[in-house]
């Protein structure tokens, strides 16, 4: 093989020039005939056959737009069921990377709006100009299943490095791209948009809007007759292109009667939305030309959503709804029905159910306020009552009282009889198994009297606020269950007590017609799968608002979508809810004084003062319980009550006692003096490696201080073995320390449960990165152990600075050490101390050498991530740690 290398190069010093110029000219001939077979070849198997649709010959003989035409969608290699999907499962994460223009505008939060109300998890970027792209892929995995740009522009100006980057990740991970092109004043009349065959027209008015009916992209959206009418704005573009990888979505009129020279005298109607099949360059894209505030773009934003991630992003075509009708009989004379409303609203329930089966209004009943109008009105509730089986009926108050203003259950229980007898009399069933309170009083925040009197009179199931977690944005409203009740997140609709008459609606009765022709009530039922509305006993009388809200609110879902409307009584409701979202069952608590409609419903003799503003989370075997100890000295730091089950600890945020709700937590801490200095805090060391105790300690203390104490993770995990020992865990007395850790997977479970208890708490920067993620560095202080144990005063120093207290004490005059027990105790007069118990400061063997070497290599990639955390947060290095780090140098 060298001797042939050898003698052609020989070969070739003896041509001459010429000859050399001949043979590199054909070489280049060649490689350009070889490279327009791969370009043209390839790309012609790619796109339809003869058989196919290409060009004005392509148009579907149902249609008389030529350019609505059949899709012709390209196989992306790889891919089966479409973008993001391989035949093995998903290649990518489920998260969207939306690039926004910046943190605050308007198209960027309407983006993220959505995908939120969708529960689509997703990741937002500021737009690279020539900035890095984030990293899209994990090993052999990728990070985004889908890309949207709220400025399309960013993209196509990419600088070559990151386009070529983001658009060869799309290719091989079947990645989509959705944007957006707003046109402005400074925007080109015609462009073609830089590296693709589509050209843009721009700030052009538009009218008479409709959806392609072949379009690919359509899936809850339903193409039908046009929208007659202007279409919001003058800014908008429309897209041109003889290219077949685009379809048009939405087409639509210009509103002058000039046409674009361009596009042809036989341009009727042009692509507001088009979809990029791929053909050109491998990658689906959906581009707008216009921002979200008109609504039919937010319904194909949806679409394209879905689409292009192969419905991994998806919304079902299912939709329950139910329409709750509060107050009846509550309602003042003059707002009350009357016997036509009755009559009108029998038969609107009838006719919403050739749309909506079953469907069926639930009425609220309070029963003290019955016949209290006028004699027309009185006769109205007469004939309600005769069509009682007609309806579903749920149990307000009897006297639409606030439950959370009545701390005696008995109280409550006597008001909930009056209004069930009432009921009895008068044939009202009285197991529907659902109740609301008057301004959603008591459901959340949480008032345990009503719940428990609740099931004790009426045996109810469910029930449904606007609360929890908050009112607004409505789009975060979840459901939770607690004390046996599920609680259904429940929506406005636009309409209030006082909204009556149709020319008086507030704004113009206009912004009715718009919140359900594609508003906001139109939005809430695309984007959640179960809707309970909210609506009030004098919606139905007088212009009768509530029928006409709803008549015309199917309706317009029927014309515009493919969804399935039905409903479901509210216990069947409940439990479809959940099976839906069942993350949602456990609650997450909230301040209630952080929001100012939660105090307002919340008892006037709790207070948010009694809740701690430390929390000392652990790990155990660190030090916790001398520390806790040493704050209990100040005079100033009030610990919380001991507990019979778990003695100086609470464990309420990690464990079963976080369901018993935050009353019960709160009466663990006394009632607050009237001095200012009170400052609460607790203790519970299996906080910090807890997966869910952070994000429940910062929703309720989002404000509170958090200390950990850090010692060397392979002491630590050797104090727990020895701990279990001393408590004569069977496991731990079976197998020795060495087996415990090193314990390989097919080991029985019991000894992989006490392997992990040793070794798990000591991933201490996966821990500490879970507190962080939900507390702010400065709320953090991380304390050495070995310190603590040898320099508590020093410690103690520390912390009173940390937590700005404004008594300091001098814990070298209160601390001494006690030689018998080997550790520091607190100083009492007369010099004798009192230290903590026998269970404390055991003695035990050394750790053998060979668990020792085991565990400093185990820990080694740990103890490095902590020291760059440390340094993140801005936090010394404990000694132990330092020690650590010189050997794995």
């Amino acid at each position: 093989m060298l001797g042939c290398v050898t003698r052609l190069r020989r070969l070739v010093r003896l041509l001459p020039l010429q000859t050399s110029l001949l043979l590199l000219f054909l070489f280049c001939t060649v490689s350009v005939f070889i490279s327009a077979y791969f370009l043209y070849g390839v790309k012609r198997e790619l796109e339809p056959s003869g058989g196919g649709v290409s060009g004005a010959e392509g148009a579907s003989a149902d249609s008389d737009d030529p350019r609505v035409t059949p899709s012709r969608l390209l196989p992306l290699r790889g891919v089966s069921g479409g973008p993001g999907v391989d035949p093995g499962g998903a290649r990518t994460d489920p998260v969207v990377l939306v690039f926004v223009e910046s943190q605050y505008s308007q198209l960027g939060q309407e983006i993220v709006a959505i995908l939120e109300s969708g529960r689509f998890r997703y990741r937002t970027e500021i737009s690279p100009g020539k900035g890095d792209m984030p990293t899209l892929t994990d090993k052999e995995r990728g990070r985004f299943t889908l890309v949207i740009y709220e400025n399309i522009l960013k993209y196509v100006n990419l600088d070559a490095w990151n386009r070529e980057l983001l658009d060869k990740y799309c290719v091989e991970y079947g990645v989509g791209i959705i944007g957006f092109f707003k046109a402005n004043e400074n925007s080109l009349l015609s462009a073609q948009l830089k590296g693709f065959p589509l050209f843009l027209h721009s700030n052009l008015g538009l009218k008479d809007c409709t959806v392609n009916p072949k379009s690919p992209l359509l899936f809850i959206t339903r193409s039908g007759q046009p929208l007659p009418g202007p279409l919001p704005g003058d800014d908008w573009t429309v897209f041109q292109s003889n290219h077949s990888t685009y379809e048009p979505v939405l087409l639509a009129k210009t509103q002058s009667a000039e046409s674009i020279a361009s596009m042809g005298q036989n341009a009727a109607l042009l692509p507001s939305v088009v979809q990029d099949l791929g053909l050109h360059d491998g990658i689906q894209r959906v581009l707008f030309g216009n921002n979200l505030v008109f609504w039919l773009h937010k319904l194909v934003f949806v679409d394209a959503v879905a689409f292009l991630t192969g419905k991994r992003l998806s919304l079902s075509l299912e939709r329950y709804i139910l329409v709750d009708i509060d107050d009846i009989f509550v309602g003042k004379e003059g707002t009350r029905m009357k016997v036509p409303d009755v009559k009108a609203l029998l038969e609107t329930q009838r006719e919403l159910r050739t749309h909506v089966p079953n469907f069926t209004f639930n009425l609220g009943f309070s029963g003290k306020f019955f016949h209290a109008g006028s004699d027309e009105e009185d006769l109205g509730d007469d004939l309600l009552l005769s069509y009682v089986k007609e309806f579903w009926w749920f149990p307000h108050m009897w006297s639409h009282m606030q439950p959370h203003l009545f701390h005696n259950q008995s109280v409550l229980a006597e008001q909930m009889l009056l209004n069930k007898k009432f009921a009895m009399e008068h044939g009202i069933p009285t197991n529907m198994g659902y109740a609301v309170a008057p301004h959603h009083s008591g459901v959340y925040p949480v008032h345990i009297q009503l719940y428990d009197a609740w099931k004790k009179v009426w045996g109810i199931k469910v029930t449904s606020t606007e609360e929890y977690p908050h009112l607004k944005p409505a789009r975060f409203r979840r459901g939770f269950i607690h004390s046996g009740i599920s609680v259904l997140p429940r929506q406005t609709c636009g309409l209030f007590t006082h909204t009556i008459f149709y020319k008086d609606y507030p704004g113009s009765p206009n912004e009715l017609d718009k919140l359900i022709n594609g508003g906001e009530l139109f939005l809430t039922v695309l984007l959640n799968p179960i809707s309970i509305f909210m609506t009030h006993l004098s919606n139905y009388g007088n212009d009768r608002l509530g029928l006409y809200t709803f008549k015309s609110l199917v309706m317009f879902v029927q014309t515009w979508t493919n969804l399935k409307m039905q409903t479901l009584p509210p216990v069947q409701l409940a439990q479809k809810y959940f099976s839906l979202f069942p993350s949602e069952r456990d609650p997450l608590w909230q301040d209630p004084c952080e929001d100012k409609r939660h105090k307002d419903i919340w008892s006037k003799e709790k207070t948010c003062d009694r809740f701690p503003k430390l929390l000392v989370i652990g790990p155990q075997k660190t030090g916790t319980t001398a520390l806790y100890l040493f704050l209990g000295m100040h005079p100033d730091l009030t610990s919380n009550y001991p507990s019979k089950e778990t003695f100086e600890e609470i464990q309420f945020f990690n464990g079963h006692n976080y369901h018993r709700g935050i009353d019960w937590y709160m009466e663990y801490f006394p009632l607050p003096s009237n001095t200012s200095s009170d400052y609460y805090f607790e203790k519970s060391a299996n906080y910090f490696d807890s997966e869910v105790a952070a994000q429940r300690a910062a929703a309720l203390l989002p404000k509170a201080k958090i200390i950990t104490i850090l010692i060397n993770p392979a002491d630590r995990a050797y104090s727990w073995y020895q701990h279990q020992r001393a408590h004569d865990d069977p496991v731990a007395l079976k197998y020795s320390f060495h087996d415990v850790i090193t314990a390989s997977h097919n080991a029985p479970v019991k000894l992989r449960v006490l392997q992990n208890r040793c070794l798990v708490p000591g991933w201490y920067a996966i821990h500490l990165e879970r507190w962080l993620n939900y507390y702010h560095s400065s709320q953090l202080l991380v304390l050495d152990g070995q310190m603590l144990k040898t320099e508590p005063a020093s410690i103690m120093d520390k912390i009173q600075k940390f937590l700005n207290l404004a008594n300091i004490i001098n814990y070298h005059k209160i601390l001494a050490f006690d030689p018998k027990k080997g550790f520091w105790c607190q100083l009492l007069e007369g010099g004798k101390t009192k230290c903590l118990g026998k269970s404390k400061g055991r003695r035990y063997p050394d750790m053998d050498p060979e668990s020792q070497a085991f565990l400093r290599e185990y820990y080694r990639d740990h103890n490095i991530e902590l020291s760059k955390l440390l340094y993140r947060m801005g936090q010394p290095l404990p000694s132990w740690l330092r020690e650590e780090l010189v050997h794995t140098r």
